[in-house]
């Protein structure tokens, strides 16, 4: 498949996603609580896919594998699934230094999009990529980005 056909289908699976998803979603998976950062007004992963594929898919490839060495994968990436806190602030504020993922070590660089992207884009592309490669976890909300301080 080549690199357009496969962006349409991440586009394409990211729309499909966030029409399946409910909005009771926006809870914790197994609690009737809602999770820090995860708000009662989700943000759409099609339009995160869109966000990802404009400035992440770059380092982190289509297939949210990343580059073993140099980007880590998003796909299977506890921090992405993890508290949304964590994740929110990654994006916003960047990362530098060694880190470990998936028993392979990273040491990079990676851009504070906070001032570049809105928020509403920021909770997009989190959402979308809590959600894509079969990673499970639950949407964020601008409000929950906003609320986070990198």
């Amino acid at each position: 498949m080549n690199a357009a056909r496969l962006a349409v289908a991440v586009v394409l699976a990211g729309a499909l996603a966030a029409c399946a998803r409910p909005a009771s979603s926006a809870k914790a998976f197994g609690s009737s609580t809602p999770v820090a950062a995860v708000g009662e007004d989700p943000a759409s992963s099609s339009d995160g896919a869109r966000v990802y594929i404009t400035n992440c898919s770059s380092c982190h490839q289509l297939d949210g594998r990343g580059v073993p060495g140099a980007f880590p994968p998003l796909a299977g990436n506890p921090t992405a699934t993890g508290d949304p806190a964590r994740a929110i602030a990654i994006v916003k504020g960047g990362s530098r230094g060694k880190i470990r993922v998936r028993g392979r070590s990273y040491d990079g660089v990676m851009p504070a999009w906070q001032g570049l992207i809105s928020d509403e884009d920021i909770a997009a592309v989190v959402t979308y990529i809590r959600g894509a490669w079969n990673n499970g976890a639950p949407p964020v909300s601008a409000a929950g980005v906003k609320a986070i301080r990198p």
